[in-house]
């Protein structure tokens, strides 16, 4: 059993711009359109062990010693050429970047474990996250290309996270 938070996996939710009770359930947190940050209904702890059934539900087969961090966006998406009405936004995203740094430096999670639900599922073909598409597009930086979008994330968290050490 993992003792302990080490990863985190960014999602977004299908939906609004603004999280709702029944999102608040599976991520652990939620960020809206403008750049604000939600809790949802567990805290990430709830995630170190996740056989008592009382845990954000966020990704299957990778759900244990993980914090869920969802974008409220995509409601909609078919592709990068129609995101839908919900697209996510820069400051969503940014705050979302600067947020996942403060969730590294509090939990000393290596910036190497923040991926998105997408690459966890790539990466772990046997579980239910397998195919998942959050995240694939970022509507902000339409130049990042579907197999970039992890590195740039993480790019991203690490200049946050050299402010937030400072």
């Amino acid at each position: 059993m993992i003792n302990k938070l080490s990863r985190i996996i960014i999602h977004w939710s299908a939906g609004l711009w603004y999280p709702n009770d029944y999102e608040k359930q599976f991520y652990h947190f939620l960020i809206d359109c403008d750049g604000k940050c939600y809790s949802g209904n567990h805290k990430p702890e709830d995630n170190i062990d996740c056989t008592d059934g009382n845990y954000a539900a966020h990704t299957g087969g990778g759900n244990t010693g993980s914090i869920g961090v969802a974008l409220c966006a995509m409601l909609g998406f078919i592709s990068p050429a129609n995101a839908g009405k919900y697209p996510i936004t820069k400051p969503q995203l940014e705050a979302c970047f600067k947020f996942c740094a403060e969730l590294c430096e509090k939990y000393k999670i290596p910036v190497e474990n923040v991926m998105t639900h997408y690459e966890f599922g790539k990466a772990h073909p046997q579980t239910t996250s397998a195919g998942k598409i959050d995240i694939i597009f970022l509507p902000p930086y339409p130049e990042v290309k579907q197999n970039e979008i992890g590195d740039f994330i993480r790019q991203k968290i690490k200049w946050y996270l050299n402010r937030v050490e400072s």
